[in-house]
C-alpha cells in the first residue's frame, strides 16, 4: 500500500516510520488502522459514462459550417478555390485529431495516432501541390513518417505494457534526438539551407541526456525513489 506523509505529502517507503523530509510520523502508534469503506456496494457496478451522439453531431455541424462559409467566400471573391483550401484542410485536420476519437467509446491510440500523422501528411501534400513547391517527397514525407514511427512506437508500448515507462520515454527521447540529424540533412539537401549548420547537435545532446537520465532512473531504484521524494512524484 502506498503511504504518503500527512503533513507534506511526500511518498514514504513501507519501512519508514517518519517522513524523511519534515519528520512527521507516518502513523500514530496508538491508533489501529481500519479498512476503508467501499466506494460502492459489492453487487452494484459503477455507471459507465458514454459519449453523446448528439454532442458529436452538433460539433460536426459546427465544424462543417465554417468550412462551407469559407469555401463560398472564396468562390465568390476569386471564382475558384484558392486560399479556402488551406483553411478547410486545417479545420479537417483539427477535427480528425480532436473530435473524431470522441465518436468511439474506447478510442485506441495505437490506431488513431498513425491516422493523425497520415492526415498531417495529406495536408502537407495538398499544400505542396497547391504551391508547386516540390518539397513533400524529399522533405515533408520522410520527416513526418519518421516522427510518426517514433510516436506510434512509444504510444504502442505505453498502451500495451504495464511497466517500463521510464525506459520507453528514455528510448523515445534518444530516438527523437538522433532523428534531428536526419532532419538537418534533409533540410540541407532539399532547400540548400546551410545557415546555422550543425544545429541538430543541440537537440541531439539535450534529448540524449534526458533520455539517458530516464533510463538510468529506471535501472537504479534508489535514485528513482530519491527523485520521487524530492519532486513529490
Amino acid at each position: 500500500m502506498t503511504v504518503y506523509c500527512a503533513n507534506c505529502g511526500v511518498k514514504l517507503a513501507d519501512t519508514e516510520q517518519t517522513c524523511p523530509l519534515c519528520g512527521t510520523r507516518a502513523y500514530h502508534p496508538d491508533l489501529t488502522r481500519t479498512a476503508g469503506e467501499e466506494l460502492y456496494p459489492r453487487q452494484t457496478k459503477p455507471i459507465e459514462v458514454t459519449g453523446n451522439l448528439w454532442t458529436q453531431g452538433i460539433l460536426t455541424i459546427l465544424w462543417l459550417a465554417p468550412m462551407l462559409i469559407v469555401w463560398l467566400c472564396d468562390r465568390q471573391l476569386s471564382g475558384t478555390v484558392t486560399w479556402s483550401g488551406y483553411v478547410i484542410g486545417a479545420l479537417l485536420l483539427i477535427y480528425i485529431i480532436a473530435i473524431l476519437p470522441t465518436w468511439f467509446k474506447h478510442p485506441n491510440p495505437v490506431i488513431f495516432v498513425p491516422c493523425d500523422f497520415a492526415a498531417v501528411a495529406l495536408y502537407l501534400l495538398y499544400i505542396d501541390l497547391a504551391t508547386g513547391g516540390g518539397w513533400f517527397l524529399p522533405f515533408a514525407l520522410p520527416v513526418t513518417g519518421g516522427i510518426a514511427l517514433i510516436v506510434t512506437a512509444t504510444v504502442t508500448l505505453l498502451h500495451y505494457l504495464r511497466r517500463g515507462q521510464l525506459y520507453i520515454f528514455g528510448g523515445a527521447f534518444v530516438a527523437l534526438g538522433s532523428f534531428m540529424l536526419l532532419v538537418e540533412y534533409l533540410l540541407t539537401a532539399t532547400f540548400n539551407y546551410t545557415k546555422g549548420a550543425g544545429w541538430s547537435l543541440y537537440p541531439l545532446v539535450v534529448l540524449s541526456l534526458l533520455g539517458g537520465l530516464l533510463i538510468f532512473l529506471g535501472i537504479c531504484r534508489p535514485a528513482r525513489l530519491a527523485m520521487e521524494r524530492k519532486f513529490f512524484i
